[in-house]
């Protein structure tokens, strides 16, 4: 055989057997239990990505209010589209081609037309609507002239403003006090005392001492899908006013960063390193919650988004406690 046309031979065989494993390659897992719910995310967005999909939400809610027309594009819907296009591999996606995708919906396109995979659409939908559900809204703010209503992220990193803090995504990692175990959070190292502030608004659902976590907080969204998970709160001083059942408001301070835990004896410092263990578990059916098929989500990139937004605080000296400076009226919290 000629050598030119035994090159083309092996070109053409080549990609025969490309096309052929790409139609073969599994696609991405969308794990629903028999029962019907969601049993496992894998929840892989950057930061940057979670950046650009929350200021194309905004600039379409700027241009629909001034046009009077309906919003076209959502945070929670833009992401899940992604998400349906990309099996959750994002390496082949940056700002500019999600932005891409905004024009698209912009200009009148539905999430469903610019996609063939409607079931992992759906999938996605169901999944990053829980795991996201609470970053976009409305909320206000006190200024000099009263009350300004907003639009946009209602959501605060978990360490205060102007509190040093580092990090590094140890999801996963192995742990090994009680029983062998992975790290289902993520650690913030700091230093003992800093504010903690809530993540996102919700109700207090768990607090108080367990031997893992020590002192810790467990707040769980409106909508009850996002159980928020604060853990190894400082010694003799854990909490601002917290009791179960209250309403809290994000960015409001909720306790102080420590290392107490890993004991059965209340009130005991028994971790090496202070730090916050931040955690969100996500809550499809009531089973999950405290059951086998717990969703813990990895929260490096999270807090990378979230570390942009951080709740200013103040020092009173009659309370000993540290307050918002500027909190949020939540406009989406119930009455």
């Amino acid at each position: 055989m000629p050598k030119r046309r035994c090159i083309q031979f092996v070109y053409i065989a080549l990609l025969v057997i490309s096309l052929t494993l790409g139609q073969l390659l599994p696609q991405p897992a969308l794990e629903v239990s028999a029962d019907g719910y969601i049993k496992w995310v894998d929840f892989t967005l950057t930061a940057e990505l979670l950046r650009a999909a929350a200021e194309c939400d905004v600039a379409s809610w700027q241009t629909a209010r001034e046009s009077g027309r309906e919003q076209r594009v959502h945070f929670v819907e833009l992401l899940a589209l992604c998400g349906a296009i990309y099996g959750g591999d994002y390496s082949r996606l940056g700002a500019s081609k999600l932005k891409e995708y905004a024009a698209k919906l912009e200009a009148g396109a539905t999430i469903y037309d610019l996609t063939e995979n409607h079931k992992n659409l759906e999938y996605y939908l169901e999944a990053y609507g829980a795991a996201l559900g609470g970053v976009m809204g409305d909320y206000a703010v006190y200024t000099s002239e009263g009350l300004s209503k907003r639009y946009g992220v209602k959501l605060f990193s978990p360490i205060a403003a102007g509190y040093y803090y580092n990090d590094y995504d140890d999801f996963g990692a192995s742990r090994s006090y009680g029983y062998r175990r992975p790290h289902l959070g993520h650690d913030m190292m700091g230093s003992v005392g800093t504010p903690i502030v809530a993540v996102e608004s919700g109700y207090v659902e768990a607090c108080g001492w367990n031997q893992y976590g020590g002192w810790r907080i467990g707040i769980r969204s409106f909508d009850g899908k996002r159980y928020y998970y604060y853990a190894h709160l400082r010694r003799g001083h854990p909490y601002n006013d917290i009791y179960e059942g209250k309403q809290i408001t994000a960015g409001e301070v909720i306790g102080y960063l420590g290392m107490t835990g890993y004991s059965t004896k209340e009130d005991t410092n028994n971790i090496d390193t202070p730090h916050l263990h931040f955690g969100l578990q996500l809550i499809f059916d009531k089973s999950q919650k405290d059951g086998t098929n717990q969703i813990w989500l990895d929260l490096y990139e999270y807090t990378i988004f979230l570390s942009r937004l951080r709740s200013e605080v103040y020092y009173d000296k009659e309370t000993n406690e540290f307050y918002a400076a500027s909190p949020i009226i939540d406009l989406d919290a119930p009455d």
